[in-house]
């Protein structure tokens, strides 16, 4: 039988895009209102089918921005300007595969789930079979659920790892290889974003400010209470890049994540977010009760953040100074520090200023580009101005509050050495101006903390603040 008249049916989910739109779905539907989750349980319970349906039925997906496989798709137009029959087989929802199907024009009919069958495993194998009879079809296909397809099929055609490749040979002698494999280390690390965990660094400043950093008990719970810090953190990456695919596809630069373009799975990252808050609580477990309350919090709020609150214009910036905040915090309830209230009217001023640079660093950059909005936020690129005059009023206070608790009686308790502290008062006064002319200027990243620690000058500056703290003890 020649190739160009053997229908060739292609599957969806991991063949022709690097996603799964079942979870895609899913994680839309939580998104919208979360509470949808005890729902997805019960339509489950009807079967799978129904609960793709019911899920399809209530969110929508753009599929234009799907993160497709180039290569495997210019496979595809290939085999249909030949003259071949290209069918979407695929085991998710009717509703997605004819929205797919009429973007790209080129296949010639749809087979998908509905909310009476699953079209996926032998259920799929038996319709192919049916409609155009054992090995009158080549399947591509990516996954173990496919081997009853590619058992009934004349070709496979396997879009995976070499893994797969072994296993598609083993049912099928005719296997043809799309390699698609990734390094999950490095893309799992990339998720993660690793280097953010510099922000909870400040987790040491209360050891800093109570001069108890050369105690090693506190050092070690310090230590300690950093990583679960980090772990925690790191989950709540996850799900937030997995909540805003759609978003980032849309983004110059955020397109790239390992989510958004589809290099790393779905279902990789839901495991390695728990995996992460498994490791997060059983690091607090070795930590005192507090701290533990405070991670909770901090885990409470980010969640209440990444669903709604980001959204909300004003709010979305002092809970973000509130979350830096909670950090300082959490590291005096891991040693045992109780903290000031000037620690804490500095630590939530400054974090505000640094949350509305953060702000103005992405008006500017929507402006930069021609828009009018924000997408996701509550901001316009017309409220530049006054988010620039909110966080450089809120930077000065910051420093008003430091010169304030330098002429305090706290500080002839604390410092041997006061006066030096007036270095950092101008040290402190330097910094928060450089970061807003930066910011001014369209030079910094998307997060001035993470630009504060890789800036040369602004960590030179960071490094002579905390030798004149240490200076003046």
């Amino acid at each position: 039988m020649a190739a160009a008249s053997v229908p060739l049916c292609v599957d969806l989910d991991g063949t022709l895009t690097h996603t799964d739109l079942l979870i895609e779905s899913f994680l839309v539907l939580i998104k919208k209102n979360p509470v949808y989750l005890f729902h997805c349980v019960a339509w489950l319970l009807r079967g799978k089918g129904y609960l793709k349906a019911q899920i399809a039925a209530r969110v929508a997906i753009d599929v234009s921005v799907l993160p497709y496989n180039a290569r495997f798709v210019d496979f595809l137009k290939h085999e249909q300007s030949s003259g071949r029959d290209l069918y979407l087989c695929t085991a998710g929802d009717q509703r997605f595969a004819d929205q797919i199907a009429s973007h790209f024009g080129f296949f010639t009919g749809v087979m998908a789930s509905n909310e009476s069958r699953n079209l996926s495993g032998t259920n799929k194998a038996g319709a192919l079979s049916e409609r155009f009879g054992v090995q009158g079809f080549d399947y591509c296909g990516n996954a173990r659920a496919d081997i009853p397809v590619w058992k009934q099929a004349r070709r496979a055609i396997v879009v995976g790892n070499k893994h797969m490749q072994a296993v598609a040979q083993k049912v099928n002698k005719t296997t043809v290889f799309f390699e698609s494999e990734h390094s999950f280390i490095r893309l799992a690390l990339k998720e993660m974003r690793v280097y953010q965990w510099v922000k909870n660094l400040l987790i040491f400043v209360p050891l800093l400010a109570s001069h108890r950093f050369t105690n090693v008990d506190t050092l070690i719970a310090g230590g300690i209470s950093f990583l679960s810090f980090c772990f925690c953190a790191s989950s709540v990456y996850l799900l937030n890049d997995m909540l805003d695919l759609d978003a980032d596809r849309r983004h110059s630069r955020k397109r790239n994540r390992p989510f958004a373009s589809g290099e790393l799975s779905l279902v990789s990252g839901i495991v390695l977010m728990f995996a992460l808050l498994a490791g997060s609580a059983s690091l607090a477990l070795m930590l005192p009760q507090s701290f533990r309350l405070v991670l909770a919090c901090y885990m409470v709020t980010t969640l209440a953040y990444s669903f709604r609150l980001k959204r909300v214009m004003l709010v979305d910036v002092f809970v973000l100074a509130g979350l830096y905040t909670t950090r300082i915090v959490a590291g005096g309830a891991a040693v045992g520090v109780v903290l000031s209230d000037w620690l804490i009217m500095f630590s939530v001023m400054i974090f505000l200023s640094l949350a509305m640079v953060k702000r103005y660093t992405e008006l500017d950059k929507m402006q930069r580009d021609g828009k009018a909005s924000a997408a996701g936020r509550g901001y316009l690129t017309d409220d530049m101005s006054i988010v620039r005059s909110f966080g450089t009023a809120a930077g000065y206070v910051a420093v008003l509050v430091l010169a304030l608790y330098m002429n305090s009686k706290d500080v002839a308790v604390l410092y041997q050495n006061p006066h030096r502290l007036w270095i950092l008062f101008c040290l402190l006064l330097y910094w928060i101006s450089r970061m807003w002319m930066v910011a001014f200027r369209g030079e910094m990243n998307d997060d001035p903390i993470v630009f504060a620690i890789k800036n040369r000058s602004s960590l030179f500056v960071i490094v002579l603040c905390v030798l004149t703290v240490i200076a003046a003890i």
